[in-house]
C-alpha cells in the first residue's frame, strides 16, 4: 500500500520543482524590463497582464480545470471528446476576451486604448491564443503525464523569460516585448495541438449535447466561486490602475510579489494534508481532521512568517533590488501586504472544501468583495496607493472571519479551538523579534541594497531559533527539521 503514496509524493514534488523554477523565472523577468523600459512602458506591460488575468478567471469558466474530474473516469474516445469539446469551448473564451481587449469594444477603458493604437493587433491576439493555449498547463497532469507536463512548464518558462529579457535589453521598447511574447504564445498553442493530436485525435464529434452539459454543470460552480474570489483579489489592482496614472500602478502593482510565493508554501503542505483531512471528515472525525488542518497551517507559518516579518523591515532594499529606485511608492503597500498576509497563512479552504461548503464560499467570497471594493476605493482616493491595498487586507481577514465561524458552527467547536492559534501567535512573535533584531544591528550602515539583504538575512536565520525557544515554540522547528531528515533519508 505505501507504493502509491509514494508514486504521488514523488509526482507532487517533481512538479512543485517545476512550478518554483517557473515562480523564479517570472520573478527575474521584471528585474530586466524595470531596467531596459521606462516606468510608463513597464506600466502598460503589468497593465495588459492584469486585463490577461482578470479575464482569464472569467471566461474560460474553468472548462479545463473540469478535466480532472472526467478524463480518470472515461473511456478513451469520451476522454477525446471531453478534450476536443475543451479546445472549441477554450478557442471561443479566447475570441470572446480578445474583443474584450480590441478597438472594436466601445467599452474599452482609455488607458487600453492608448496601448491598442500603439500596438495593434498584437494585444487582442496574445490574449486568444494565451486563453487558448492555457489547456496545456493542465491537461497532461489530469491525464497523469506529470514528467511531461514538468519538463514543458520549465521549458516554456526558461524560454519566456530569456526571448522577452533579450527583446527588452536589445530594443529598450515595449513593443517588440509584445511581439515576442506573441510569438512564444502561438509556440505553446502549436505544442498544445500536437499533445491532443499524438494522444487523443482531432476527429468528430467535437462536442456532443450531453457530454458537454455534464462538463459545464460540473465546472460553472467553481467557475463562478474562483471568479469571485479573483476578482477581489484583482480589485485593488483594477482601482489602482483607474485611479492612479500607468506609472504608480506600475509601482503598486510590483508590491504583489509576495502573494505568490506564500501561496506556493501553502499549497505544498495542503496538497499532502487534504486526502487525510478528507478521509477522516468521511469518517466522521471532525477533531482529527481540524487538527490535520491547524497542523498543516503551523507549518506553514513556520517557514512564511519570518519571510514577511523580513520583508516587512526591508522592504525598502527588496523593491531598490528587483525593481530599482523608480518604484519606491511600492514599499508602504509591501508591507501593508505583508500583514495582509499574516491573516492568509491561516488556510481554510481546505477545510471547507472537504465539508462540502462550495456555495457558502462562493457566498463569502461575494459578502467580501462587497467590502473590499469600496473600502480600496475609498482608501485610494484619500491615502494614495497605501489606501488601495487596505480593501485586500480587510478582504483576507474578513473572508478567514467569516470561514472560521462557518466551520465552528458545522462541527460543533468553537473557533478557539479550530486552530493552534496560541502557537501561530508564537510563531508569528519570534519572527518579528528575529526580523527587529536583524534590522537594528544594520540600522547605521551605509551598504547597498544586496549587501543588506544578504546580511540581514544571515542574521535573521541566526536570531529565528533563539526567538522561537524564547516564545516556547523550538520544538515546532524541530520537529520540522527533523520531518526533512527522514523525508531525504526515505528519498
Amino acid at each position: 500500500m505505501s507504493v502509491v503514496p509514494a508514486s504521488l509524493e514523488r509526482r507532487a514534488l517533481s512538479l512543485g520543482t517545476a512550478n518554483a523554477v517557473d515562480y523564479a523565472l517570472q520573478f527575474m523577468l521584471p528585474m530586466v524590463l524595470t531596467r531596459t523600459l521606462d516606468p510608463h512602458s513597464f506600466g502598460e506591460y503589468r497593465l495588459l497582464w492584469l486585463a490577461v488575468s482578470t479575464l482569464m478567471i472569467i471566461t474560460p469558466m474553468c472548462m479545463a480545470p473540469a478535466l480532472y474530474y472526467f478524463l480518470p473516469r472515461s473511456d478513451r474516445p469520451t476522454r477525446r471528446l471531453f478534450v476536443n469539446q475543451t479546445l472549441v469551448f477554450l478557442l471561443g473564451a479566447g475570441v470572446v476576451s480578445a474583443w474584450a481587449l480590441s478597438m472594436w469594444n466601445p467599452f474599452l477603458p482609455g488607458k487600453f486604448e492608448a496601448i491598442n493604437e500603439g500596438y495593434g493587433v498584437v494585444v487582442p491576439a496574445f490574449t486568444l491564443l494565451w486563453i487558448f493555449a492555457s489547456v496545456l498547463d493542465i491537461l497532461p497532469t489530469a491525464e497523469e503525464r506529470v514528467a511531461w507536463q514538468a519538463r514543458v512548464i520549465m521549458g516554456l518558462s526558461a524560454t519566456r523569460t530569456v526571448a522577452l529579457s533579450a527583446a527588452a535589453v536589445v530594443t529598450h521598447e515595449l513593443g517588440p516585448v509584445l511581439w515576442v511574447l506573441l510569438g512564444f504564445t502561438a509556440i505553446k498553442a502549436a505544442i498544445l495541438l500536437q499533445y491532443v493530436a499524438n494522444n487523443h485525435g482531432f476527429g468528430r464529434p467535437l462536442w456532443r449535447r450531453d457530454t458537454f452539459a455534464a462538463q459545464v454543470k460540473q465546472a460553472a460552480p467553481f467557475a463562478l466561486s474562483g471568479a469571485l474570489h479573483g476578482v477581489r483579489v484583482q480589485g485593488d489592482q483594477w482601482i489602482a490602475a483607474a485611479v492612479f496614472t500607468v506609472a504608480q500602478f506600475a509601482s503598486f502593482s510590483v508590491a504583489t510579489v509576495l502573494a505568490p510565493l506564500v501561496q506556493i508554501f501553502r499549497q505544498s503542505v495542503n496538497n499532502v494534508f487534504l486526502p487525510s483531512m478528507s478521509r477522516l471528515q468521511s469518517e466522521g472525525n471532525h477533531v482529527g481532521m481540524l487538527a490535520l488542518n491547524s497542523r498543516a497551517n503551523c507549518m506553514v507559518a513556520l517557514l512564511v512568517y519570518p519571510m514577511l516579518a523580513f520583508a516587512f523591515v526591508f522592504a525598502h532594499q527588496i523593491i531598490t533590488l528587483i525593481y530599482t529606485q523608480t518604484y519606491l511608492d511600492a514599499v508602504p503597500v509591501l508591507r501593508i501586504y505583508a500583514v495582509g498576509l499574516v491573516a492568509f497563512v491561516v488556510e481554510l479552504v481546505s477545510t471547507l472544501f472537504v465539508l462540502r461548503q462550495g456555495p457558502f464560499a462562493a457566498k463569502a467570497n461575494a459578502i467580501v468583495l462587497a467590502i473590499a471594493l469600496p473600502l480600496s476605493w475609498y482608501g485610494a482616493q484619500h491615502f494614495g496607493l497605501l489606501g488601495c491595498a487596505m480593501g485586500s487586507v480587510a478582504a483576507i481577514y474578513a473572508e478567514r472571519l467569516l470561514s472560521l465561524q462557518r466551520i465552528a458552527a458545522l462541527t460543533e467547536t468553537p473557533i478557539r479551538r479550530l486552530q493552534d492559534w496560541a502557537t501561530l501567535g508564537a510563531i508569528l512573535t519570534a519572527a518579528m523579534l528575529a526580523a527587529g533584531v536583524s534590522a537594528l544591528t544594520l540600522l547605521w550602515s551605509d551598504w547597498s541594497s544586496f549587501t543588506t539583504l544578504v546580511v540581514g538575512g544571515a542574521i535573521m536565520a541566526a536570531a529565528y531559533p533563539p526567538a522561537l525557544y524564547l516564545t516556547g515554540r523550538f520544538g515546532e522547528l524541530t520537529t520540522f527539521v527533523n520531518a526533512l531528515r527522514n523525508k531525504t533519508a526515505a528519498a
